[in-house]
């Protein structure tokens, strides 16, 4: 296995992270969705089929050992083909991701968006409350900027944006650029049936059927951002009803400025812990 391993991280000829699969197969495969090198030391039953088949939707590629010989293969190719003796797995994306290690809750001004950003001092909180970080992976609903889910990147999360607006999705894209970090985009309204379970959700807005659709899907931890006062009941009774104890809090930030106190935009921050 060792000597396995020591050939893919020549042959992906950049810095590689080592995971072991007899860890669990999820927190491998998001490693390999948030990380461009990756290598995976194979276990029981996880062979080049199933991290073929849990990256599908990335743009990975997949190095197999297999016994003396190191085989190239598309992730859809490695799930069909015969495989004599597979013992580790080099996920391999087609650029190097340069995650930057300048903090956290970056200003609004370090992401691109049509619309305002939410405020680095709500997304500080979200951001708690998600627990992104290496092994898990996070939806980011409603995206928008898609700021939440690019720093939840930057903090070692998988990420899939879910946004419908195209515009949204090209900045999503240029964000994550931007930041060094690989951030799935899904162009289309959350189909949860259609992405590999979440450990966290988070929705930028309290739309009440994105929010139940959410819900639905039974991550550990849910995060729902709401500006509008009669959004903030429908949204907890949704969670509640899909199992999560639910607490909340009203934003109403100023920040200090020249002249005195700006008043930021009031949110209200609602997060939930499956029971």
């Amino acid at each position: 296995m060792t000597a396995s391993v020591e050939k893919l991280r020549k042959a992906a000829g950049r810095p590689v992270e080592v995971v072991d699969a007899a860890d669990g197969l999820r927190p491998a495969l998001n490693v390999c969705r948030a990380r461009s090198a990756v290598v995976v030391k194979l276990a029981e039953g996880i062979g080049p089929a199933e991290v073929g088949a849990g990256i599908a939707g990335w743009r990975r590629t997949l190095i197999v050992s297999d016994g003396d010989e190191l085989t190239t293969v598309d992730p859809r190719d490695a799930v069909t083909r015969r495989w004599t003796a597979p013992d580790a797995v080099l996920c391999l994306a087609d650029t190097e991701f340069l995650r930057s290690g300048d903090g956290w809750a970056l200003p609004e001004d370090a992401f691109g968006s049509r619309t305002h950003v939410l405020g680095a001092e709500v997304r500080a909180f979200v951001l708690a409350r998600l627990a992104p970080r290496p092994g898990v992976l996070v939806w980011d609903v409603l995206a928008g900027s898609g700021a939440v889910g690019v720093e939840c990147a930057r903090l070692g999360a998988a990420v899939i944006a879910v946004e419908p607006d195209p515009v949204q999705c090209v900045r999503i894209i240029a964000n994550a650029s931007a930041h060094g970090v690989d951030v799935r985009v899904e162009e289309s309204e959350l189909d949860a049936s259609s992405l590999p379970r979440p450990d966290a959700v988070f929705v930028s807005r309290g739309d009440l059927s994105a929010v139940k659709a959410s819900a639905a899907v039974s991550a550990k931890r849910l995060v729902v951002v709401t500006e509008g006062v009669d959004e903030i009941v429908p949204a907890r009774d949704a969670l509640q009803a899909a199992g999560y104890q639910v607490e909340g809090v009203h934003w109403t930030a100023s920040r200090l400025v020249d002249s005195g106190f700006a008043p930021a935009v009031p949110v209200t921050v609602l997060w939930g812990n499956k029971k």
